[in-house]
Protein backbone atom coordinates (compact mmCIF):
# COMPACT_ATOMS: atom_id res chain seq x y z
CA UNK A 1 0.00 0.00 0.00
CA UNK A 2 2.93 2.48 0.85
CA UNK A 3 4.84 1.86 -2.16
CA UNK A 4 1.39 2.24 -4.19
CA UNK A 5 1.04 5.76 -2.58
CA UNK A 6 4.47 6.69 -3.01
CA UNK A 7 4.11 5.94 -6.59
CA UNK A 8 0.76 7.72 -7.21
CA UNK A 9 2.33 10.90 -5.79
CA UNK A 10 5.28 10.36 -7.90
CA UNK A 11 2.88 10.56 -10.73
CA UNK A 12 1.18 13.64 -9.36
CA UNK A 13 4.48 15.42 -9.16
CA UNK A 14 5.14 14.94 -12.47
CA UNK A 15 2.00 15.91 -13.72
CA UNK A 16 2.57 19.07 -12.24
CA UNK A 17 6.22 19.78 -12.61
CA UNK A 18 6.50 21.95 -15.61
CA UNK A 19 7.31 20.66 -18.93
CA UNK A 20 11.07 20.99 -20.27
CA UNK A 21 12.22 23.39 -22.82
CA UNK A 22 12.52 21.70 -26.34
CA UNK A 23 14.46 24.76 -27.91
CA UNK A 24 18.29 25.23 -26.89
CA UNK A 25 18.70 28.56 -27.61
CA UNK A 26 22.27 30.24 -28.10
CA UNK A 27 21.67 34.42 -28.57
CA UNK A 28 24.89 36.63 -29.19
CA UNK A 29 23.20 39.66 -27.81
CA UNK A 30 20.76 40.76 -25.36
CA UNK A 31 17.87 41.94 -27.65
CA UNK A 32 17.82 39.05 -29.77
CA UNK A 33 18.09 36.97 -26.66
CA UNK A 34 14.78 38.59 -25.37
CA UNK A 35 13.38 38.73 -28.90
CA UNK A 36 13.56 34.76 -28.71
CA UNK A 37 11.57 34.60 -25.23
CA UNK A 38 8.65 36.74 -26.58
CA UNK A 39 8.01 34.24 -29.44
CA UNK A 40 9.27 31.10 -27.67
CA UNK A 41 7.97 31.40 -24.34
CA UNK A 42 8.37 28.26 -21.79
CA UNK A 43 8.86 26.41 -25.12
CA UNK A 44 13.08 27.94 -25.19
CA UNK A 45 15.73 27.80 -23.35
CA UNK A 46 17.59 30.79 -24.30
CA UNK A 47 21.59 31.50 -23.30
CA UNK A 48 22.50 34.91 -23.90
CA UNK A 49 26.69 35.07 -24.62
CA UNK A 50 26.66 39.08 -23.71
CA UNK A 51 25.32 41.31 -21.35
CA UNK A 52 24.34 45.23 -21.88
CA UNK A 53 27.23 46.48 -20.62
CA UNK A 54 29.60 44.77 -22.99
CA UNK A 55 30.34 46.04 -26.23
CA UNK A 56 29.34 43.32 -28.95
CA UNK A 57 32.20 44.01 -31.17
CA UNK A 58 35.21 42.87 -28.09
CA UNK A 59 34.20 39.46 -26.45
CA UNK A 60 35.83 36.47 -25.77
CA UNK A 61 34.87 32.75 -26.96
CA UNK A 62 35.33 31.67 -23.55
CA UNK A 63 35.32 27.83 -22.59
CA UNK A 64 32.11 28.45 -21.09
CA UNK A 65 30.15 30.27 -24.23
CA UNK A 66 31.45 27.09 -26.22
CA UNK A 67 30.14 24.56 -24.19
CA UNK A 68 26.97 26.71 -24.40
CA UNK A 69 26.92 27.13 -28.44
CA UNK A 70 28.00 23.38 -28.63
CA UNK A 71 24.63 22.52 -26.72
CA UNK A 72 22.40 24.39 -28.57
CA UNK A 73 19.46 23.34 -31.21
CA UNK A 74 19.19 27.27 -33.21
CA UNK A 75 21.99 30.33 -32.77
CA UNK A 76 20.51 33.91 -32.76
CA UNK A 77 23.21 36.71 -33.56
CA UNK A 78 23.62 40.10 -35.09
CA UNK A 79 25.55 39.79 -37.97
CA UNK A 80 26.78 42.01 -40.42
CA UNK A 81 29.97 41.85 -39.00
CA UNK A 82 29.24 42.95 -35.27
CA UNK A 83 30.54 39.63 -33.91
CA UNK A 84 33.68 39.02 -36.23
CA UNK A 85 36.13 39.28 -33.63
CA UNK A 86 34.54 35.84 -31.85
CA UNK A 87 31.75 34.28 -33.51
CA UNK A 88 33.83 32.22 -35.96
CA UNK A 89 36.38 30.91 -33.37
CA UNK A 90 33.58 30.15 -31.73
CA UNK A 91 31.52 28.37 -33.76
CA UNK A 92 34.77 26.14 -34.87
CA UNK A 93 35.36 25.25 -31.82
CA UNK A 94 32.16 24.22 -30.64
CA UNK A 95 31.87 22.10 -33.32
CA UNK A 96 27.62 21.48 -33.16
CA UNK A 97 26.63 20.87 -37.14
CA UNK A 98 23.48 22.14 -35.97
CA UNK A 99 24.15 25.87 -35.67
CA UNK A 100 26.78 26.66 -38.59
CA UNK A 101 26.61 28.74 -41.08
CA UNK A 102 24.15 27.80 -43.74
CA UNK A 103 22.22 25.25 -41.68
CA UNK A 104 18.56 26.27 -40.27
CA UNK A 105 19.74 26.49 -37.07
CA UNK A 106 22.27 29.36 -37.83
CA UNK A 107 19.83 32.88 -37.43
CA UNK A 108 22.23 36.34 -38.42
CA UNK A 109 19.33 38.69 -37.65
CA UNK A 110 20.71 41.69 -39.62
CA UNK A 111 20.46 39.41 -42.91
CA UNK A 112 17.05 39.92 -42.59
CA UNK A 113 17.20 44.29 -42.95
CA UNK A 114 18.79 46.82 -45.53
CA UNK A 115 21.71 47.93 -44.17
CA UNK A 116 22.78 51.59 -44.62
CA UNK A 117 26.50 53.08 -44.67
CA UNK A 118 27.89 49.91 -46.51
CA UNK A 119 31.57 51.23 -47.32
CA UNK A 120 32.69 51.88 -50.76
CA UNK A 121 36.32 50.65 -49.91
CA UNK A 122 37.28 48.35 -47.28
CA UNK A 123 40.25 49.97 -45.01
CA UNK A 124 41.56 49.30 -42.07
CA UNK A 125 43.24 52.10 -40.70
CA UNK A 126 38.91 53.24 -40.41
CA UNK A 127 39.18 51.06 -37.47
CA UNK A 128 35.89 48.75 -37.01
CA UNK A 129 34.55 48.49 -40.47
CA UNK A 130 31.92 46.38 -41.57
CA UNK A 131 31.77 45.31 -45.13
CA UNK A 132 27.91 44.67 -45.19
CA UNK A 133 27.11 48.21 -43.37
CA UNK A 134 25.98 49.43 -40.16
CA UNK A 135 25.40 46.98 -37.59
CA UNK A 136 23.78 48.10 -35.72
CA UNK A 137 20.11 47.29 -36.21
CA UNK A 138 18.59 47.15 -33.12
CA UNK A 139 18.31 51.02 -32.54
CA UNK A 140 15.36 51.33 -34.61
CA UNK A 141 12.30 49.68 -33.63
CA UNK A 142 10.59 48.71 -37.01
CA UNK A 143 13.59 46.05 -37.45
CA UNK A 144 12.42 44.05 -34.39
CA UNK A 145 9.46 43.24 -35.89
CA UNK A 146 11.14 42.34 -39.53
CA UNK A 147 13.51 40.10 -37.36
CA UNK A 148 10.34 38.28 -35.52
CA UNK A 149 8.44 38.00 -38.69
CA UNK A 150 11.88 36.18 -39.98
CA UNK A 151 12.56 34.26 -36.61
CA UNK A 152 9.32 32.90 -36.01
CA UNK A 153 9.34 30.67 -39.45
CA UNK A 154 12.90 29.34 -38.22
CA UNK A 155 11.44 28.26 -34.30
CA UNK A 156 8.80 26.53 -35.97
CA UNK A 157 10.93 24.71 -38.38
CA UNK A 158 13.05 23.27 -36.31
CA UNK A 159 9.97 22.33 -33.25
CA UNK A 160 6.98 21.55 -35.06
CA UNK A 161 5.53 20.30 -32.16
CA UNK A 162 4.90 23.41 -30.69
CA UNK A 163 4.34 25.50 -33.88
CA UNK A 164 1.45 26.48 -33.02
CA UNK A 165 2.75 28.21 -29.65
CA UNK A 166 5.11 30.19 -31.50
CA UNK A 167 2.51 31.57 -33.81
CA UNK A 168 0.24 32.43 -31.66
CA UNK A 169 2.88 34.42 -29.94
CA UNK A 170 4.02 35.67 -32.85
CA UNK A 171 1.14 37.29 -33.78
CA UNK A 172 0.41 38.91 -30.04
CA UNK A 173 3.69 40.73 -29.62
CA UNK A 174 3.87 41.51 -33.22
CA UNK A 175 0.11 43.18 -32.77
CA UNK A 176 1.49 44.77 -29.19
CA UNK A 177 4.48 46.16 -31.42
CA UNK A 178 3.08 48.03 -34.02
CA UNK A 179 1.10 49.93 -31.31
CA UNK A 180 3.50 50.59 -29.17
CA UNK A 181 5.80 51.94 -32.66
CA UNK A 182 3.02 53.84 -33.31
CA UNK A 183 2.95 55.40 -29.71
CA UNK A 184 6.45 55.96 -29.40
CA UNK A 185 6.38 57.86 -32.68
CA UNK A 186 3.57 60.27 -32.04
CA UNK A 187 6.27 60.69 -28.60
CA UNK A 188 8.71 61.43 -30.55
CA UNK A 189 7.95 64.43 -32.45
CA UNK A 190 9.57 66.86 -30.78
CA UNK A 191 12.84 64.97 -31.66
CA UNK A 192 12.54 65.95 -35.71
CA UNK A 193 15.33 67.79 -37.27
CA UNK A 194 16.93 67.88 -33.64
CA UNK A 195 20.71 67.55 -34.21
CA UNK A 196 22.90 65.33 -32.19
CA UNK A 197 26.57 64.07 -31.23
CA UNK A 198 26.81 60.41 -31.17
CA UNK A 199 30.50 59.13 -29.66
CA UNK A 200 30.11 55.76 -31.47
CA UNK A 201 28.55 55.41 -34.94
CA UNK A 202 26.09 53.34 -33.40
CA UNK A 203 22.71 55.29 -33.97
CA UNK A 204 22.38 55.69 -37.46
CA UNK A 205 18.76 53.72 -37.37
CA UNK A 206 17.78 55.81 -34.55
CA UNK A 207 18.34 58.96 -36.44
CA UNK A 208 16.33 57.58 -39.58
CA UNK A 209 13.77 56.34 -37.72
CA UNK A 210 13.20 59.47 -35.41
CA UNK A 211 14.41 62.19 -38.66
CA UNK A 212 16.72 63.54 -36.27
CA UNK A 213 20.35 64.65 -37.96
CA UNK A 214 23.44 63.12 -36.98
CA UNK A 215 26.40 65.71 -37.09
CA UNK A 216 29.20 64.33 -35.49
CA UNK A 217 30.92 61.07 -34.16
CA UNK A 218 33.42 61.49 -31.14
CA UNK A 219 35.73 58.61 -31.95
CA UNK A 220 38.55 59.88 -34.68
CA UNK A 221 38.35 55.82 -36.12
CA UNK A 222 35.70 53.51 -35.41
CA UNK A 223 36.74 51.70 -31.83
CA UNK A 224 39.60 54.40 -31.17
CA UNK A 225 38.78 56.52 -27.80
CA UNK A 226 39.16 60.13 -28.80
CA UNK A 227 41.22 62.19 -27.14
CA UNK A 228 40.59 66.06 -26.05
CA UNK A 229 42.64 67.70 -28.67
CA UNK A 230 40.56 65.46 -30.85
CA UNK A 231 36.97 66.31 -28.77
CA UNK A 232 38.05 70.32 -29.16
CA UNK A 233 38.37 70.07 -32.86
CA UNK A 234 34.96 68.20 -33.58
CA UNK A 235 33.25 71.36 -31.20
CA UNK A 236 35.25 73.56 -33.40
CA UNK A 237 33.69 72.66 -36.14
CA UNK A 238 30.40 72.28 -35.22
CA UNK A 239 30.28 76.11 -33.84
CA UNK A 240 27.44 77.28 -35.85
CA UNK A 241 25.79 73.88 -35.62
CA UNK A 242 23.01 73.71 -32.53
CA UNK A 243 23.40 70.26 -31.08
CA UNK A 244 20.38 69.48 -28.94
CA UNK A 245 22.56 66.36 -27.05
CA UNK A 246 25.59 64.32 -27.13
CA UNK A 247 24.68 60.23 -26.64
CA UNK A 248 27.01 57.19 -25.80
CA UNK A 249 25.50 53.82 -25.20
CA UNK A 250 25.62 52.72 -21.85
CA UNK A 251 28.40 49.74 -21.90
CA UNK A 252 30.40 52.85 -23.62
CA UNK A 253 33.38 54.84 -21.17
CA UNK A 254 31.51 58.15 -19.98
CA UNK A 255 35.24 60.68 -20.65
CA UNK A 256 34.59 61.73 -23.99
CA UNK A 257 30.52 62.48 -23.85
CA UNK A 258 31.32 64.09 -20.22
CA UNK A 259 34.30 66.08 -21.52
CA UNK A 260 31.58 67.69 -24.56
CA UNK A 261 28.93 68.23 -22.27
CA UNK A 262 31.08 69.67 -19.79
CA UNK A 263 32.89 72.17 -22.43
CA UNK A 264 29.75 72.98 -24.60
CA UNK A 265 26.73 72.45 -22.39
CA UNK A 266 25.52 70.04 -24.21
CA UNK A 267 23.46 67.36 -22.40
CA UNK A 268 24.41 64.42 -22.41
CA UNK A 269 22.40 61.28 -22.60
CA UNK A 270 23.11 57.74 -21.69
CA UNK A 271 20.98 55.28 -23.35
CA UNK A 272 20.62 51.73 -23.04
CA UNK A 273 21.33 50.33 -26.43
CA UNK A 274 19.96 46.87 -25.75
CA UNK A 275 18.18 45.06 -22.83
CA UNK A 276 19.55 44.95 -19.84
CA UNK A 277 21.09 48.39 -19.05
CA UNK A 278 19.71 51.17 -17.26
CA UNK A 279 16.46 49.97 -15.93
CA UNK A 280 15.60 48.12 -19.71
CA UNK A 281 14.43 44.80 -18.62
CA UNK A 282 12.57 44.13 -22.15
CA UNK A 283 12.39 45.28 -25.70
CA UNK A 284 9.13 47.49 -24.83
CA UNK A 285 10.91 49.33 -21.78
CA UNK A 286 14.22 49.59 -24.25
CA UNK A 287 12.48 52.10 -26.44
CA UNK A 288 10.55 54.14 -23.65
CA UNK A 289 13.82 54.58 -21.76
CA UNK A 290 15.52 55.44 -25.13
CA UNK A 291 13.11 57.91 -26.08
CA UNK A 292 12.30 59.51 -22.39
CA UNK A 293 15.85 59.93 -22.21
CA UNK A 294 16.41 61.93 -25.49
CA UNK A 295 13.04 63.97 -24.70
CA UNK A 296 14.22 64.81 -21.47
CA UNK A 297 17.35 66.11 -23.20
CA UNK A 298 15.34 68.51 -25.10
CA UNK A 299 15.36 72.76 -23.65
Amino acid sequence: MKIFKSVLLLGFAMAAAPALAELKVFACEPEWGALVRELGGDQVEVYTATTAWQDPHRVQARPGLIAQARGSDLLVCNGAGLEAGWLPLLLRRASNAAIQPGQPGHFLAAERVALKEAPAVLDRRQGDVHAEGNPHIITDPNHVLTVANALAPVLVKLDAENAEVYLQRHASFSRRWQQAVLEWERRAQPLKGQALLVQHDSWIYLVGWLGMRQVGVLEPVAGIAPGAGHLARVLSGLKDEEVSMVVRAAYQAPRPTRWVAEQSGIPEVVLPYTVGAEGADDLFVLYETTLGRMLEALP
